[in-house]
């Protein structure tokens, strides 16, 4: 039998480029692992970079890949894993016909999460974007992205000695992300100028991401700047990015011929978009008001932030400035634009908010849990003055949820194929499959436990010497840095964006008290941080030195550990290794939150006081609950009032439950329970759940207006 003929280097190189010029990738693991294998060390150290993998290989090993056959395999494997993912039935064209068939969703959002190789994102925002993106090809609901490309994307983050922290800003080199220069360009009217930006495409199967880069040498400086970082700068220069966001990614999708029947604000920072879409109309020869009336009903708007402080407000002059061609192509004036911003039109003192304009502009409005619904309906009701009663105020809620091929570790991916035959490859609104994880052996859901929290042990333990070697620690420290982890420990994660509503270093507030917890010879538990405040929210960054600080204390050393620069990898090594993901924030100041929604794929379970989505998932047997006192009379009685509610769990219910160990070795309430947060929160907060669920409550009615 002759022997299959050896591919060519260059042939090599072509199919694995091309798997990699398509972001499906980032959430099929067999399609990772020709990269993996071609050069692991590179693969880990390039942060899971697929291209810069492959220019980083030498051509030796190139060469002696082409020649291994189990290489080979793995290639084939990977290119037919994708294949198959764009040939399977999509829930969307399965259950919709006729008009229904023709929407097209345009999505805008300032940060897209897609993979930790590209810093496009600073936190929740980016990552729900991200996994919408991805649930919305996975269902097949025609949908295209549209953001900004950063060159310095997100800041990256090291902690000094003293706890204080170094922001550097990298420059990313765009040849080396899978982005595909489209060839057209936008002329974006800013004030009085008109910026550059040229369009790159990003793909996701059959999902496109249009992103706007206007560092153009044809721009002035402080135009190239737009495009530099993400929420860096003044706030006029974050105005002007808002501009090139909405003004800018709408005419972007006009230069490629994309014709989208609904437009989805997500968050207020593109609400710029629904006036240029006026100014367009009425270009056309549409009355204004018919040309409003069409834009509200055609747009769904998408709002996160619970507190008032949290969005973003302009001088209604300074707005009216920057936006003033495309008002004057709209027919209006400066005070009318202004009065679409604001709670009280007329008034002249008041800026103008962007997320007024979007509630004003939007027909369908929806806040992200439904606590977060109740929030938005009493923080917004002046702005509906029509409203007799709060339940009249029309803004709903679609909760957040997570994408389950992005989040879902392969070993427990696995586990669960074999136990409840889960078949996480074909995506569905309503996977019943997890409901049987209640079922399942619980020796044999302790052991893959305990495997994923050795793995988290381990990486953990890497991350902290790289980390004493960077800040230029003696031998000894090195030495010491994350010695103290154990794989037995129970083991608590807080990892989210240092808001300080978030409170990271609330369960500090009591420093003895938490020391005898993590000290008990016989019930070790060790907490471990990860997060980046703001670059100017002072406080914020205070919050995270905080916590380095405490974890360099003696009687918290080896108990306590933060790491450096979160992004999605340390998120899932995270979500997925440890026992216990605790959320303190202040109520309700959590919009949603997504983070805790990935443990219960791993048997972690949630202990966080009932603020954003988890009064909708806590059924009292499936995590635990922190009964704060948030109404009570100043900040400092409130944070003391919730630090021991959360002690008080700790003490009383968790770390005994987790200890109670039966004569094999297996705590069974505890795994009961753990199996139980399986069984009730994966299949209801995924973002196949969330994505069908703007199907059907918004695109869908503003695609038949």
């Amino acid at each position: 039998m002759p022997r299959p003929s050896t591919p060519s280097i260059d042939d090599l190189l072509t199919r694995l480029l091309r798997i990699a010029e398509d972001l499906a990738w980032s959430w099929h693991e067999p399609a990772q692992r020709p990269f993996a294998m071609l050069d692991p060390i590179a693969w880990e150290a390039r942060n899971h970079a697929p291209i810069e993998t492959v220019l980083s290989t030498s051509k030796a090993r190139i060469a002696a890949a082409a020649a291994d056959a189990c290489f080979l395999q793995a290639l084939d494997a990977a290119e037919r894993t994708l294949a198959d993912a764009r040939r399977a039935p999509r829930w969307f064209k399965s259950n919709h016909r006729g008009r229904d068939r023709r929407l097209k969703v345009a999505y805008y959002c300032s940060e897209f999460a897609i993979h930790e190789s590209m810093q496009q994102y600073s936190g929740g925002l980016g990552v729900l974007a991200g996994d919408h993106v991805k649930s919305a090809e996975d269902l097949g609901v025609p949908l295209v992205g549209v953001g900004l490309l950063y060159r310095h994307g997100y800041y990256r983050q090291q902690f000094e000695a003293d706890g204080s922290q170094r922001i550097l800003y990298p420059t990313y080199d765009f040849d080396r992300y899978p982005l595909e220069e489209t060839g057209s360009s936008v002329a974006c009217p800013i004030g009085r100028r008109s910026v550059t930006a040229r369009i790159m495409r990003l793909a996701l199967g059959d999902t496109s991401l249009l992103l706007l880069d206007a560092d153009l040498p044809e721009n002035r400086p402080a135009d190239r700047r737009l495009t530099e970082g993400l929420y860096k700068g003044e706030p006029d220069l974050r105005m002007r990015q808002q501009v090139l966001l909405g003004v800018g990614g709408a005419m972007a999708l006009e230069a490629m011929d994309e014709r989208p029947t609904v437009h989805h604000l997500n968050e207020g920072h593109a609400a710029f978009a629904a006036v240029e879409r006026i100014a367009r109309l009425v270009e056309e020869g549409t009355d204004r008001s018919d040309a409003v009336a069409r834009v509200r009903a055609s747009t769904v708007f998408t709002t996160h932030t619970p507190v008032p402080a949290g969005h973003d407000r302009y001088p209604a002059r300074d707005a009216a400035a920057v936006m003033s061609s495309v008002l004057r192509r709209a027919g209006f004036t400066s005070r009318s634009f202004a009065d679409l911003g604001r709670e009280t039109p007329g008034d002249r003192s008041e800026p103008l908010c962007m997320t007024i304009l979007a509630l004003r502009l939007a027909e369908h409005v929806n806040g992200v849990a439904k606590l977060h619904g109740e929030v938005s309906r009493e923080m917004w009701r002046s702005v509906y003055p029509e409203a007799e009663t709060l339940k009249d105020v029309p803004i709903g809620s679609i909760t957040n949820g997570v994408h389950p091929g992005t989040w879902l570790d392969p070993a427990a991916a696995a586990f669960w194929r074999r136990h409840i035959r889960l078949k996480p490859e074909l995506a569905k609104p309503d996977e019943a499959a997890w409901s049987k994880a209640t079922n399942v052996d619980p020796a044999a859901a302790w052991e893959l436990r305990n495997v994923l929290r050795a793995r988290l042990v381990g990486s953990m333990r890497d991350r902290l010497v790289r980390q004493s070697v960077q800040r230029g620690d003696d031998p000894s420290e090195r030495l010491a840095a994350g010695a103290g982890l154990r794989e037995d420990a129970l083991t608590i994660g807080f990892a989210r964006r240092f808001a300080t509503y978030k409170r990271a270093p609330l369960i500090f507030r009591d420093r003895a008290r938490l020391a005898a917890m993590l000290n008990d010879p016989d019930r070790p538990v060790q907490i471990v941080f990860a997060g980046k405040a703001h670059p100017r929210d002072g406080e914020g960054q205070e919050f995270a030195g905080m916590v380095y600080r405490m974890s360099r204390r003696p009687e918290f050393r080896g108990r306590i550990a933060i790491l450096e620069e979160y992004d999605m990898r340390i998120g899932r090594e995270l979500t997925s290794g440890c026992d216990v993901w605790l959320n303190n924030p202040i109520r309700p100041h959590e919009a949603s939150g997504t983070s805790g929604m990935k443990p219960p794929m791993h048997l972690g379970v949630n202990c966080s006081i009932l603020d954003g989505w988890w009064p909708e998932g806590f059924d009292g047997r499936n995590g635990f609950e922190i009964v704060g006192e948030p109404k009570r009379s100043g900040a400092a009685a409130r944070d003391a009032a919730d630090a021991h509610a959360m002690y008080e769990v700790l003490e009383d219910h968790l770390i005994p439950e987790f200890f109670a160990r039966g004569r094999d070795g297996v705590p069974k309430r505890w795994m009961k329970r753990a199996l139980r947060s399986a069984a009730t929160i994966p299949g209801p907060f995924s973002t196949h759940r969330m994505v069908a669920d703007y199907v059907t409550q918004a695109y869908l009615p503003a695609n038949r207006p």
